[in-house]
């Protein structure tokens, strides 16, 4: 293996001339925009950033297109990314300002630098290890936080994630614009320094010229010898990134399958967008599950080794056909629409293994237990407790073995019992699955919008109209008697427009309530089980709405599912 060493701007020069390319086995581009920026942060400050893996080949290898925009490479040679990829496209964006391709759809990196940032370390990065790469929350939270709250935040932040009223302040600049001219002038006039005797003249040129400096940061590059073969290569990368937990397992298990079956990415990436275009943007490595499940009756990735290429194709194809029938059957049967009512994807993928096992033909008292286990195991967490491939592997032993009474039986064995307590939506907040079955309750229930009439969607077209979540006592009005967690009880949460929060901004209930209900109509607050009586609308009377509204809210949440109309339901 050979040591090289290369600059960020040398490498972004190779990107941009196709000199470098990504080989089939590489998962795609998924880091966040906030990834970006403390990767910024780190280079410009000078901290160790990793090395790069390269492969030169003169093999025909199955490639992938890089997130980034490339010129064509006229080279039988080929350098292949092994490792770096995330940090590589990231860079390449952000220098060259060309937007990436995150999941079908290409957008702009765009941060800000600030040139007034404090001369030592203000802000510790906070690690959410909850947070997917690639999450889709449909319904945002608001911000409870002040303006002034934020920028006192921000301001102690040398990089940000650009918003409008942040980039028309004039100490904060675009980060792509400096990389994009050596020319100072225009930032330190937008910045107020108007000659060389301005304190702040010296202070923010040496600030840009580091920022500057970062293209100049160098990389070590370890690069495997030409005369390994694709299949070596791939063990490589798998040892590599499994020794260093950089990817999952589902990355791990596409490398070898497609060193296997060559040319199939592309083929799992059009199954992707299809299901991502009926709703259901899922991820690569769930299809990929979803194909071992098929081939191998359990869900663990620990067997692809042993699985041949025919073997892959075929559980391919009959997996594609269980998504397709799982996914029809969530919408137009169960109600669920999109991923983001999910609290579990892998309830897809045993509902696309049941509907298998019946060769498609439910009869349909065994449909309507089906949809009646479906809301329950995504209400309850079903797959968000303890090993979440374990409990799969035992449903789709189930699955197998016998039928949906069973699935019941294994769901009142975890949880107790199926139906919903007020006491159980205590202490619960947004995270949880019963948030989620709130909304498909409310909405089910006929709640619309307060303010517009509309009915709750996820799918509602502009940012005035986008759904977000509320604080009905907004966090503002607790801060100085309850907790934040306290605040963010899911019975302190209501579904409306970012236009109707951004109206009710701050005040109590006992403030706005009162006159919406007097537009809205009572029904309108009834749908989401929102009491409006006086003396619960009150700051010091919190407590006593929250318990209230547990008690309509299980009441709603239990007609959804089906036990109020069927009392008999209660004791399973």
């Amino acid at each position: 293996m050979g040591k090289a060493e290369a600059t960020v701007a040398e490498l972004v020069g190779m990107i941009e001339r196709g000199e470098l390319r990504l080989p089939e086995m590489q998962r795609r581009y998924v880091w966040r925009s906030t990834r970006v920026r403390d990767l910024c942060d780190s280079l410009y400050r000078g901290y160790p950033s990793g090395a790069i893996l390269l492969w030169e080949t003169d093999e025909g290898v199955p490639l992938q297109e890089f997130a980034v925009e490339q010129q064509q490479n006229p080279y039988e040679t080929k350098r292949l990314l092994l490792d770096g990829q995330q940090r590589l496209t990231s860079l390449s964006a952000v220098i060259r300002g060309r937007p990436v391709s995150v999941r079908g759809r290409k957008r702009p990196i765009e941060l800000l630098f600030n040139l007034n940032h404090p001369d030592t370390l203000a802000v510790v990065t906070e690690v959410d290890e909850d947070a997917a790469d690639d999450d889709d929350d449909r319904i945002a939270d608001e911000t409870d936080s002040s303006d002034d709250e934020l920028q006192r935040r921000f301001d102690k932040m040398t990089f940000v994630v650009s918003t409008r009223k942040l980039s028309q302040l004039p100490h904060w600049i675009k980060v792509t614009d400096v990389f994009l001219t050596d020319n100072d002038a225009p930032f330190l006039k937008s910045a107020g320094v108007k000659d060389f005797e301005d304190p702040r003249y010296e202070k923010y040129s040496q600030r840009l010229a580091r920022l500057r400096g970062i293209r100049d940061y160098v990389y070590r590059m370890d690069v495997l010898e030409r005369s390994l073969s694709y299949d070596e290569v791939t063990e490589i990368f798998v040892r590599v990134n499994s020794l260093g937990a950089k990817l999952r397992s589902s990355d791990l298990a596409l490398a070898q399958i497609t060193a296997k079956w060559r040319n199939s990415l592309q083929i799992f990436q059009a199954f992707q967008k299809e299901c991502t275009d009926k709703g259901f943007e899922l991820d690569l490595g769930l299809h990929l599950k979803n194909m071992v499940v098929f081939a191998t009756g359990q869900s663990r990735f620990l067997t692809i080794g042993s699985l041949t290429v025919e073997q892959l194709q075929k559980a391919w194809k009959e997996c594609c056909k269980g998504m397709e029938f799982a996914l029809n059957y969530l919408k137009h049967n169960v109600g669920i629409d999109s991923t983001a009512l999910l609290s579990s994807p892998y309830l897809i993928l045993s509902l696309a293994f049941f509907c298998h096992t019946r060769s498609y033909l439910l009869e349909p008292t065994e449909s309507d237990r089906l949809r009646f286990w479906a809301l329950l195991a995504n209400a309850k967490g079903r797959y968000s407790r303890g090993s979440s491939e374990t409990i799969l592997d035992q449903d789709i032993t189930t699955i197998e073995q016998h039928g949906v009474e069973e699935l019941i039986d294994r769901l009142r064995l975890q949880v107790g019992r199926l139906d919903i307590s007020a006491e159980e939506l205590e202490g619960r907040n947004q995270r949880s699955a019963l948030f989620k079955t709130m909304f498909l309750a409310f909405r089910d229930a006929g709640a619309k919008d307060w303010r517009s009439n509309l009915a709750i969607a996820l799918d509602h077209s502009g940012t005035e109209h986008r759904l977000q979540f509320h604080h009905i006592f907004p966090k503002a009005v607790l801060k100085n008697q309850y907790s934040s967690r306290e605040s963010d009880d899911i019975c302190n949460l209501s579904f409306i427009s970012g236009r109707t929060n951004r109206a009710i901004s701050d005040k109590a209930p006992s403030n706005y309530l009162p006159a919406l209900v007097e537009k809205a109509g009572q029904t309108a607050f009834n749908a989401q089980c929102i009491p409006i009586e006086p003396e619960l609308l009150e700051p010091t009377s919190y407590k006593s709405f929250l318990t209230a509204r547990r008690i309509a809210v299980a009441k709603r949440l239990n007609e959804f599912l089906g036990f109020e109309n069927n009392p008999s339901k209660k004791g399973e």
